[in-house]
């Protein structure tokens, strides 16, 4: 189960959201500086992180799983697209960055989603997972998205990784910061990112990995179907 593409847009325009963007969005910026020339896709829902993408990047593509739907975006010429998680309509070793957010913890089967992504990766492309933490609370609050779908320990993602033919190169942490609406607790962000990070380590909400792809093995999953079920965001909005 997974929050639909509305639901996310929303979630990401209400306090709760705009306080817990920017302490991912900078742990994002912190592994990936630059992606200047670059092709880059981000899964699942990542238009909240894929802005400094667009001033940049050679090509920006937000590709999001047929059972969250689809959102316009950017508005004025959108880039997204639908697609079926076992059968992403591109090329294969198309894109240099792949950035999966809020994509991981609802797939239906996610050996294959991972399988797909290994597909489209260019030999020394790199793909970023923010993924929920399980023993955060952000996994156990209704009102996080993060608390839907399956979180992850570190060793259960290392393991995903590793049998999909994924190399781990990099763990970095975020969202220390618990999941309270109040709003005496949005200024404190940065503050409390510092404090977590000292007094709480493990109690992050998400987990940021980057990964290489490891070319020690073939992507010999094919897709469900035989056809792309593919549709812009621009045609079902109408």
């Amino acid at each position: 189960m997974q929050w639909d593409a509305g639901e996310l847009s929303d979630f990401y325009q209400s306090a709760l959201g705009r306080a817990a963007r920017p302490l991912i969005a900078r742990g994002i910026a912190d592994i990936w500086p630059d992606l200047r020339g670059l092709r880059v896709l981000g899964y699942g829902f990542a238009p909240p992180y894929l802005q400094p993408a667009l001033g940049e990047a050679e090509r920006v593509i937000a590709l999001m799983p047929a059972p969250m739907g689809v959102i316009a975006w950017p508005p004025q010429r959108p880039l997204s697209l639908l697609a079926d998680e076992d059968c992403l309509p591109f090329a294969d070793a198309l894109f240099d960055r792949i950035l999966v957010v809020h994509g991981l913890e609802g797939a239906d089967a996610a050996r294959v989603l991972l399988r797909q992504l290994w597909r489209v990766l260019a030999p020394e492309g790199r793909m970023l997972l923010v993924v929920p933490n399980r023993a955060s609370l952000w996994a156990q609050m209704e009102a996080s998205p993060f608390a839907l779908g399956r979180p992850f320990h570190r060793g259960e993602l290392a393991t995903l990784l590793t049998d999909t033919l994924f190399e781990p190169l990099r763990w970095e942490k975020a969202l220390y910061r618990p999941p309270f609406r109040g709003r005496r607790l949005v200024p404190l962000g940065d503050g409390m990112e510092r404090v977590g990070r000292r007094i709480w380590p493990g109690l992050h909400g998400v987990h940021l990995v980057e990964a290489a792809k490891s070319l020690y093995g073939r992507a010999t999953i094919k897709a469900a179907s035989g056809k792309v079920r593919l549709r812009t965001a621009a045609t079902l909005q109408g």
